[in-house]
């Protein structure tokens, strides 16, 4: 069912779509088999969880669940060439990409190898000089230096020429990616990628640290490691899934979850500096995107992605918290640098009568390569369609793209290819560049691609919801079972749910520094007072006066504050 409604929300219209009720007969099997009510099982079966054995994985996540890392394809060729490196006392160069998968995969990997080899560096490519992922520079670095192996993570499985560049140089390569390939593959030692159509790993949404963690994993077999070993590298893991969006289903919902519990009990040095600072006493999955996620990736945005390595890896605590010091300065610069460009693009927007078209696609040769994908992302907020910010990068233009909800942005980024030097990501966000007189041929062909590929409702942002409640259904035992939905992410997002007919009991006011948020207090009916917010809400601080009942639609939260917690309904809109 589908409910269409405007609202100032960037001057979009919203669609609020609740999910059809799910099998009656499933939902009610599965209920009497979790002796819980069906409500909570219809919740599950909307997840694709529809047997006692996928609730007890879902609800008690285990390490023992985790697969075989030597069921992933050429991992055996992997373990061997490294295990060959340490006997011959081989330099081995552990190389990743900038962001913060990149940089916590190669913190990981560089960590344990450690452990057994001391002739270990790491390598992060400068966003400026080398651009994204395996870089001509860092290979002839690995020359120069005498490093015979190069583990590249998080990036190298479309490296076809430069794989061949260093094999010419007696460098072998260990690639451990999990971005889509190209229709050839390096000619590299081993790849370790589950999205090889030749790879039959039973789990292919790993992000690039987990497919470092893989690794990792299976030295450890000959070494008579257990699982139980590698749980302190979790932290790690954990901060990259939740940066890099990927599903949270499968090994990664145990990785993250494993990985939130270190986090709160024994973080590395370089994490528990990041969030020495807030005031929460144990962190989720939000707390890592918003918090942890965007300080290690400010280091390679504005200054260089060592930086992040040189924090993860640092096991003084007191020296974390200078370089968590320097990061915090970054990540202040990429905030105004963010707001300011921002700000410049919209503006480019509105003068160039553009707003109609099927994409957004923005070029400034000054705007800094650094934070182009996260004011791709606000020009989402704004105009909700495909967009990619170009800029200047040396002689070439470099882009960073982002896609709407259920639009894959890497296929018609390939159907752009013959305007493109070089292109990769995956469905929701990719990076390119192209040389400038292909620029304007390459947005025509890309808004031409869109126009005549998108679903016109993809064109319109959606809210989904799992289900009508009353504010009566909200109980401290519900409450307990929606905990153990966490950790949330995508394809097991935080539940949403409608209530109708609310109003607000006359506490409703505008908050925050600039008066953007919405707090309320809410009634249904006979019930208690919910104490409600709406971040970014407070336009329509109209709807909710003078005792009108309107309907919401939130998330249930508990609010943490002097040591106190209360029921909080977090609000995703009004109407």
């Amino acid at each position: 069912m589908l409910f269409y409604f405007y609202t100032p929300y960037k001057s979009l219209f919203m669609r609020w779509n609740l999910k059809p009720n799910p099998d009656p007969q499933k939902a009610k099997q599965l209920a009497e088999a979790l002796k819980v009510d069906v409500f909570i099982a219809q919740l599950l079966v909307q997840r694709g969880i529809t047997t006692f054995e996928q609730a007890r994985q879902f609800f008690r996540p285990s390490l023992d669940d985790l697969h075989n890392p030597f069921l992933m394809k050429d991992m055996d060729k992997a373990v061997a060439r490294i295990e060959k490196a340490i006997e011959n006392k081989e330099n081995i160069l552990v190389f990743g990409d900038y962001d913060v998968d990149g940089t916590t995969a190669v913190s990981l990997v560089s960590s344990y190898l450690k452990t057994l080899h001391p002739n270990i560096a790491t390598y992060i490519p400068d966003r400026y000089e080398e651009g994204y992922g395996i870089s001509f520079m860092g290979i002839d670095f690995a020359e120069d230096n005498d490093f015979s192996l190069i583990i590249a993570l998080d990036c190298g499985i479309k490296s076809i020429d430069h794989i061949d560049y260093a094999k010419a140089k007696n460098i072998d390569f260990i690639i451990c990616d999990h971005h889509r390939p190209g229709e050839c593959l390096p000619n590299a030692v081993a790849i370790l990628d589950p999205k090889r159509n030749d790879c039959h790993y039973p789990y292919d949404e790993l992000c690039g640290c987990g497919i470092g963690f893989k690794l990792i994993q299976a030295l450890g077999v000959k070494r008579h490691q257990t699982i139980e070993d590698f749980i302190p590298y979790l932290d790690l893991v954990a901060t990259a899934i939740a940066a890099d969006i990927v599903p949270m289903t499968g090994e990664n919902r145990i990785l993250a979850h494993f990985g939130l519990q270190v986090i709160n009990s024994q973080p590395r040095p370089g994490i528990k500096a990041l969030i020495h600072q807030i005031k929460k006493k144990t962190l989720d999955i939000t707390d890592v995107v918003f918090v942890i996620a965007p300080r290690i990736n400010a280091a390679g945005r504005i200054k260089h992605g060592q930086h992040a390595v040189t924090l993860l890896t640092e096991f003084d605590f007191e020296q974390a918290k200078l370089f968590a010091a320097e990061i915090e300065k970054y990540n202040a610069d990429r905030k105004d640098l963010d707001k300011k460009i921002t700000k410049e693009a919209l503006q480019q927007i509105e003068d160039s009568q553009e707003q109609e078209h099927f994409t957004t696609v923005v070029f400034q040769q000054d705007w800094h390569k650094g934070v182009i994908g996260i004011v791709a992302s606000r020009l989402i907020e704004t105009y909700y369609r495909p967009t990619v910010v170009f800029t200047k990068s040396g002689e070439k233009y470099a882009a960073s793209a982002r896609s709407v909800k259920g639009f894959d942005v890497y296929n018609a980024l390939e159907d752009c290819a013959e305007h493109l030097e070089q292109f990769g990501g995956h469905m929701y966000a990719a990076g390119m560049t192209l040389t400038s007189e292909n620029y304007f041929k390459f947005k025509n062909a890309f808004e031409k691609v869109v126009r005549e590929t998108i679903h016109p409702d993809m064109l319109t942002p959606e809210i989904a919801i799992d289900a009508e409640i009353n504010f009566s259904d909200i109980t401290p035992r519900l409450i307990r079972i929606l905990k153990q939905f966490e950790p949330f992410g995508p394809e097991n997002m935080t539940p949403v749910f409608l209530s109708k007919k609310v109003h607000d009991t006359g506490y409703a006011k505008k908050i925050g520094s600039d008066q953007t948020h919405l707090k309320l207090q809410l009634k249904q009916s006979l019930t208690e007072n919910l104490s409600a917010i709406g971040f970014g809400l407070s336009h329509k601080i109209d709807l909710t006066t003078h005792q009108k009942r309107f309907d919401v639609l939130y998330c249930i939260d508990e609010n943490e504050w002097n040591d106190a917690i209360a029921i909080q309904l977090r609000l995703k809109d009004i109407r």
